[in-house]
């Protein structure tokens, strides 16, 4: 059971739930992701609408490795997500607001 108070959020990816978290390590995972650009850059980024889906990617699989799964960005790609393309960005949209939102 995820726990909001920790940023954990539960999502359904290939017909299963998992707990996602963006760890600090999963931040910089991000980060890193991103050539270096800081969280605030990307969090704007990501605020104007600009997401594409190997952003989804990106995101999604940081928060799987922050929740512990050992899955890789190819894995996540292949999930299948309720609600399609709505879907993964619902779960990215969800996963940033408990990682940012007080």
């Amino acid at each position: 059971m995820p726990n909001r108070h920790r940023g954990e959020i539960a999502a359904e990816l290939g017909g299963k739930t998992y707990t996602l978290v963006l760890t600090l390590g999963a931040l910089a995972e991000i980060e890193d992701a991103y050539g270096g650009e800081d969280m605030i850059a990307i969090a704007e980024r990501f605020e104007g609408g600009r997401i594409k889906a190997s952003d989804a990617i990106k995101v999604i699989g940081a928060g799987l490795r922050g929740a512990g799964e050992a899955i890789s960005n190819e894995e996540v790609a292949r999930l299948s997500v309720p609600g399609g393309a709505a879907g993964y960005l619902r779960i990215v949209a969800e996963l940033l607001k408990a990682t940012f939102s007080p």
